[in-house]
This record gives structure tokens, C-alpha cells and sequence, in this order.
């Protein structure tokens, strides 16, 4: 509320298509611009940071977790709707009230939603997953059995080749500060392992190969006086050390190998791999700093490799491109094992050096990792993208044959669709379903096949 009394406006995360809706809203047998692929038979849902009417958070990674789903099928959109993830938070609780600090189903569920052993679950880094139905209706905070007792991270990675789940959660309350766990396919808790991380350090997302846990231990760490004044909690160090941890997906935290990286911040990862050498690869966004300044100082990211050599210890640095991005994305085909495309969202027609407050036209980038390639998958004038999910053709089609989809605000006409691309195609959209209310930018999604 300070930003209000002493600017006289809403913060730039609860105005323009960055402000919440205040419905929830079904609408069925929408209306498609050229032709949803037949093959397409699921949901594409999206979650976001949606406050309550009447509430204004101070940062936009703060507010109420929203789903936003459309359901396709015989090329046809049966149905969008909306709904908030009904969690704790959303019914009053504060989760900064000493009560609640150790509470991990005080939740606001608001960043990623993802299917797992037969669940749709909304995540958020600070508490348990939440349970939501095919409908976006919410089940419940789940801690697989009494299993779970830490924070769970809004990015875990699903193994293609075992279907086990690979995840952590992380506090800034003391050590150990960081957890690694592993879930069956089954759904099983089946380990839990505690990392020596250097201090409370926020990680929002790590990696992993299929044989390797990848852990981000870089300066973006607890900040005691903003979190005394309300603010988002975290702050750039200039003397913590940055390093990245590797350790065998099915060994001890003790196992951890630690690597010396220059300083930097990562958010969002794309993939890692073993390359032919036996090095362990790392592909992700790098941020030059985060938060240095204030929470509203947010550096633009670049696509980034590291390699480790596990036999010598050295660490090879490469920048990939010099165009900022966001939401990094491959083939979930191909999480954790060698390939060859990424898919980015990016500014258009601009070097990428983009005040997230400013609503920028965007288009989608897809990277060629072994020619070097860079194709532009431009929607036009007027349009602001959130993040890509790509979508195979068939189980055995190619890493790029298939279809790339995402929400679009148009911010001429103030119109939200669901857009799909061809991903062998960039000339145009192939299919566009206008929706029936505005979607606020947002966080996370995923495509959840029938």
C-alpha cells in the first residue's frame, strides 16, 4: 500500500494487462480463426498472480494464483474459463504471520501448473503443490502422504524416460536451505535429500539431466530490512559467492559437486544434458544481476551455456545470443537428454533491453542449438506473448514437428486469445480463438493431454 500514498497510482503490476481480473468466467464453443489442428485433444492452462478486488500486493510475484485453461479437441474449443487456485492466502491467511511461516499449505499457488501421476498441480516455491481438477476446480494442498515437509519448487522437472518427478524446495529460515526430492511415477515420495548451500539464496529453478540434480546457488539472497517493510524479501549480494551443484539423481546431498560460475542470476532454465564427452551441460537464461537496486530492477536475460567437466572441474561459460528473453521452453520430450531446440519469448523487433512495466510487442523464438539457427515466430503488430509450450505432433514426430501455442493480448483492441503456431511455419498463427475476457500476463503453463 506505500507505493499508493506515496505516488497516487497503482504499481505498474496492477495496471494495463498486468491487472487482475475480478471474474471468473465459462464460455463454451468458441469461435477459431483459421484451424486448430485435429490431433489436439487436451487443455492448455496457464497460471498467474491474480489479487482478489480490492487487494494490491506489493510485487507482482505476490498475488493470488488464477488458472486460466481452454479445452481443445476435434479441432474444435469446447470451452476457456477461468478460476482463482482457492488456497489459504486467497481466504484470508497471511503467510508472513509467524503462525504461517512453517505452513507449507499456506499457499498462493500462482506461478506454474503442471500433470503429474495422474494430478494437475498449481506451484508455487513457498508451500505444498495444490491439487486442482481437469476443470480448474480446487482439491486441495497435497504432501504426498506426510512425506513432504518442505517448501515444494514451482519448477519441477519430469523425466521422459522414467516418469519420476525431480524437485526441492528451499527456506530462507536456516539450514539446511535447500531439500532435493524425488517422485515416482507413481506419484511416491520416494527421496529427500538436504543440500550445503552457501546461505538463503532464492532458486526458482534448476535443472536436471537423466542422470544429474543441478542446483543454483547464486547471490540473489534474504533480505531482512525489505522483509521487515513488506517488501519482496530478496536482494542481489555483492560478495556471496555463485556456484552451480551437481549431483547424481539418485545420491546423497553429500555427493554435490560445486563449481565456481562468474556471478550472475538465472530464473528460468532450458534444458541439461551429458554431452558425448561425458561433460554435464546447462542451458539457461542469465541475468547479469537481480534486484540490485529494488525489486523493480530486473535485468534483461540472455540464453546462456555452462559445461562442467565432472572428471577436471573446469567450467566452460558461453553466451548464446545477445537478445534478452523470457520463459524458456523445449520439447518435454527431451527434458534432460541431448536436443536440439529451445523456444523463448522475446521482444519484437527490439534488442530485448525491456522494463518489464512496459507492455512490449513480443514474439516467439525458436533457437536451433546445433546449426546456431535463430527463427522469428512474429504474430504482429500489437501483440504481447506469454510463454511459449511446445506441443509434439505424435509421440514419434521430431523435436520440431509439431505446434507451438501460448496465450496473446492484442493491446490495441484490448483482446486475449490462445494463438497456435505451426512450428515448421512462422509465417502467421495458424489457428487464433479469441477469449471471452481479458488474461492478464502471467507465469507458467502447460498443454495437458487427454
Amino acid at each position: 500500500m506505500a507505493v499508493i500514498e506515496e505516488t497516487g497510482r497503482l504499481p505498474w503490476h496492477m495496471s494495463g494487462n498486468y491487472a487482475p481480473v475480478a471474474d471468473e468466467v465459462t464460455a463454451v464453443d468458441l469461435a477459431v480463426i483459421g484451424a486448430l489442428p485435429k490431433e489436439l485433444s487436451g487443455r492448455f492452462i496457464r497460471n498467474g498472480a491474480n489479487p482478489l478486488p480490492g487487494k494490491v500486493t506489493p510485487h507482482w510475484f505476490l498475488g493470488d494464483g488464477m488458472l486460466h485453461g481452454i479445452r481443445i479437441r476435434d479441432g474444435k474449443a469446447e470451452w476457456y474459463r477461468n478460476r482463482w487456485v482457492r488456497t489459504k492466502v486467497l481466504g484470508g491467511a497471511d503467510r508472513m504471520a509467524p503462525e504461517n511461516m512453517m505452513d507449507f499449505s499456506v499457499s498462493t499457488a500462482n506461478t506454474h501448473v503442471i500433470a503429474h501421476a495422474g494430478r494437475i498441480l498449481a506451484l508455487e516455491e513457498g508451500a505444498f503443490p495444490t491439487e486442482v481438477t481437469p476443470e480448474l476446480d480446487t482439491v486441495g494442498t497435497i504432501d504426498y502422504g506426510g512425506a513432504l515437509g518442505t517448501q515444494f519448487t514451482a519448477h519441477p522437472k519430469l523425466c521422459p524416460e522414467t516418469g519420476e518427478m525431480i524437485a526441492f524446495g528451499y527456506t530462507m529460515l536456516g539450514a539446511p536451505y535447500l531439500t532435493y526430492h524425488r517422485i515416482s511415477a507413481d506419484g511416491r515420495l520416494v527421496q529427500s535429500e538436504p543440500i550445503d548451500m552457501g546461505g538463503p539464496t532464492m532458486v526458482h529453478d534448476f535443472c536436471a539431466t537423466r542422470h544429474h540434480a543441478i542446483f543454483l546457488d547464486l547471490p540473489v539472497v534474504f533480505d531482512l530490512e525489505r522483509a521487515i517493510r513488506g517488501e519482496m524479501p530478496m536482494a542481489w549480494s555483492d560478495t556471496y559467492p555463485a556456484r552451480v551443484g551437481i549431483m547424481p539423481r539418485e545420491g546423497k546431498g553429500s555427493d554435490t559437486r560445486w563449481f565456481e560460475i562468474d556471478p550472475c542470476y538465472v530464473f528460468h532454465t532450458m534444458n541439461a544434458y551429458v554431452d558425448d564427452q561425458g561433460r554435464v551441460v546447462l542451458d539457461a537464461g542469465r541475468h547479469a544481476s537481480m534486484w540490485r537496486k529494488s525489486a523493480d530492477d530486473f535485468p534483461p536475460s540472455v540464453q546462456w551455456r555452462w559445461t562442467f567437466d565432472l572428471g577436471s572441474g573446469a567450467v566452460t561459460e558461453q553466451q548464446i545470443d545477445d537478445v534478452g528473453h523470457g520463459f524458456p521452453r523445449v520439447d518435454d520430450r527431451r527434458a534432460g537428454l541431448p536436443y536440439r531446440y529451445g523456444w523463448v519469448v522475446s521482444p519484437r523487433g527490439a534488442n530485448g533491453e525491456r522494463d518489464l512495466a512496459a507492455e512490449a510487442d513480443s514474439m516467439i523464438v525458436q533457437y536451433d542449438l546445433m546449426s546456431g539457427a535463430r527463427t522469428e515466430f512474429d504474430p504482429g503488430r500489437g501483440k504481447v506473448l506469454g510463454e511459449p509450450v511446445f506441443v509434439p505432433a505424435s509421440d514419434d514426430a521430431a523435436e520440431d514437428e509439431g505446434w507451438v501455442m501460448t496465450y496473446a493480448h492484442d493491446r490495441p483492441s484490448g483482446v486475449s486469445s490462445f494463438i497456435v503456431f505451426d512450428s515448421r511455419d512462422t509465417s502467421a498463427p495458424i489457428a487464433e480463438v479469441p477469449l471471452p475476457q481479458r488474461v492478464p500476463y502471467g507465469f507458467h503453463g502447460s498443454w495437458v493431454a487427454d
